[in-house]
């Protein structure tokens, strides 16, 4: 079934505890999409790539919800200002600016972030009590970090960069992967996405999530696509792999059906 959507640009109310270190507190941005049916429709965070929240991050937005979710993706860069609320284009440039944006992420405020944009997701949720998330690269490492804290029933996460070594993003002070215990004390699903010809995660980092994953009970299954890249889901880039775009999210739809009730 696939419903009607409801879907728009909101600001999300946040409190003193997703201030930035100074004390100041932004309006948190976020592009939210609903079904137009009423009912119980679980959350679904979609988590996005360095670039923000783009057109790209909107659309996969309203698919989630078309599938009868209330889907929300927050602007975890609101902090810097509210230019950053519509993302930013794929260029060299911006490539250093969202570097820079990532270095100022903290840990304490994207969970801050993050349970703020369910809070207000969850008004339109009726009774449905579980969530999920959905990510791709940074917004994969994202949400690799929000099963650690977050109770989320599933994870869809996309080639997720620097899980595995601290020093980027919330691979601090510790790298991601060491908190992978807490995400089995959940009982989160957790389905991953991994490019063969990835140049940001090599075969190596993979199997360190793996066997981290498997170590600590969590349920999870991983699949490779051995000829695709880094960032093979959205359309437009030379990166983009229809046939492991269309696998895939046939894939994530699958999880959140078993997962979210």
């Amino acid at each position: 079934m696939v419903f009607a959507i409801i879907a728009g640009q909101v600001d999300v109310d946040i409190h003193a505890d997703t201030a930035s270190k100074s004390g100041e507190v932004s309006p948190m941005g976020a592009f939210v999409a609903r079904p137009a049916e009423s009912g119980d429709h679980p959350v679904v965070l979609v988590g996005s790539e360095l670039w923000g929240v783009t057109d790209d991050v909107r659309r996969t937005v309203r698919l989630v919800a078309e599938l009868g979710y209330v889907a929300i993706a927050p602007n975890l860069y609101h902090r810097a200002g509210p230019e950053t609320a519509s993302g930013m284009k794929q260029t060299d440039a911006n490539r250093l600016r969202g570097f820079a944006l990532i270095d100022r992420l903290t840990r304490d405020e994207v969970e801050s972030d993050l349970r703020a944009a369910v809070a207000y997701a969850r008004r339109y949720s009726g009774a449905a009590e579980s969530t999920g998330m959905l990510g791709y690269s940074l917004g994969g490492h994202v949400t690799y970090f929000a099963a650690t804290c977050l109770g989320l029933d599933a994870a869809a996460i996309y080639f997720p960069g620097w899980v595995t070594e601290a020093g980027t993003a919330l691979s601090r002070p510790d790298a991601l992967v060491d908190a992978t215990g807490r995400i089995a004390g959940h009982d989160t699903r957790m389905r991953l996405f991994f490019a063969g010809r990835d140049h940001v995660i090599d075969a190596g980092q993979r199997e360190r999530i793996e066997d981290a994953l498997a170590s600590a009970g969590v349920r999870h299954d991983v699949t490779v696509y051995e000829h695709a890249q880094h960032a093979f889901f959205f359309p437009g880039p030379d990166t983009y792999d229809k046939e492991a775009a269309e696998d895939s999210w046939q894939r994530v739809v699958e999880l959140f059906r078993a997962e979210l009730h």
